[in-house]
């Protein structure tokens, strides 16, 4: 069996970067390579060798690469955002040595997330042309004036266009991380990051509001954290009451009672949310109700839309034409 190949997620930090844009979703990469995730992080500015990377702060960030003349073939590109208007974030020098790397570099197929600000540097660069993207709510015009085929949205988290995605204000680059480390592992391990950064994993537009990997965790039984542990890793597979029992080292009545105490709703119901999940993943993807519902572990297109109706008010059709 060969191994996933190691996807580079490469931080372009710009002048004036806002600390956490950074620290935010290079924190989510590194919790989630050491769960695992085959990446490994790296840092580069429009700087000299040597020289520390400017931020908003005026604390200088040492130990930053100058922009790198070549990229690997598994590279995701994470532009930060910087402090000031629009036209601060472009107009220096270095800021246009940056999109002119960008340029070069942030298309070929390449995976490219912006953090905020980070946008108008992607946008500057050509690689907003004819996309649906967001930025911070104070830029968002100023976006629409800097790539007019594109189309920018407001009121969004994150938004997702093909390879590219693009996040709002600061915080949101946590959300857009934990979103692509779903995309490049499991929607497991981005809630095992979520939880471990203590932070609400926010779904993407047209999902539930409560992410279902997150919900019923809120407990501290660790025997029945480890159930719904397993549950949550493969959820497509069927769970005898009596093996998740031996999980839990309790009986199957304790375990039932313990269930439904801790998470609020029984074994059955949330092992179905999950199923659900994956079936919403599916449909996004373009699958079929039959191909979705074969994906999540169900028998059938019929059980799936069964055990849809329970939880939501249209159809997984209707789901998949919005997709």
């Amino acid at each position: 069996m060969t191994s996933s190949p190691i996807t580079e997620v490469c931080f372009v930090l710009p002048p004036a970067l806002i600390l956490l844009d950074l620290a935010g979703a290079a924190d989510a990469f590194r919790i989630a390579a050491s769960m695992g995730l085959p990446v490994r992080l790296r840092m580069v500015a429009p700087i000299q060798r040597g020289e520390a990377a400017s931020t908003a702060l005026g604390v200088g960030l040492a130990g930053i690469e100058p922009l790198p003349a070549q990229l690997g073939e598994h590279t995701l590109i994470v532009v930060c955002g910087a402090t000031g208007s629009g036209e601060a974030v472009l107009s220096s020098p270095a800021s246009k040595s940056l999109v002119e790397w960008l340029r070069q570099h942030g298309g070929n197929g390449r995976s490219l997330a912006c953090v905020c600000s980070g946008a108008l540097l992607a946008g500057a660069a050509g690689l907003l042309d004819g996309r649906r993207c967001t930025t911070h709510h104070s830029l968002l015009d100023t976006l629409r004036r800097l790539v007019p085929s594109a189309e920018v949205l407001d009121s969004r988290v994150f938004v997702e266009d093909g390879e590219v995605c693009t996040s709002a204000g600061i915080t949101a680059g946590i959300d857009l991380a934990l979103h692509l480390i779903a995309a490049l592992g499991s929607p497991w391990l981005a809630a095992a990051v979520a939880r471990e950064m203590a932070v609400y994993m926010r779904r993407a537009s047209g999902d539930p509001a409560l992410s279902p990997w997150l919900e019923g965790r809120n407990h501290m039984s660790m025997a029945i954290h480890r159930v719904q542990d397993a549950l949550a890793k493969a959820p497509d597979q069927d769970w005898p009451l009596a093996r998740l029992a031996d999980i839990g080292h309790m009986s199957v009545r304790s375990l039932t009672r313990h269930f439904r105490e801790a998470s609020g709703m029984s074994i059955n119901r949330y092992h179905g949310r999950l199923r659900l999940a994956l079936a919403r993943q599916a449909l996004a993807s373009g699958d079929s109700v039959e191909r979705a519902a074969e994906r999540a572990g169900l028998g059938s297109a019929r059980q799936l839309r069964r055990l849809w109706s329970v939880d939501a008010g249209d159809s997984p059709a209707s789901a998949r034409r919005r997709h």
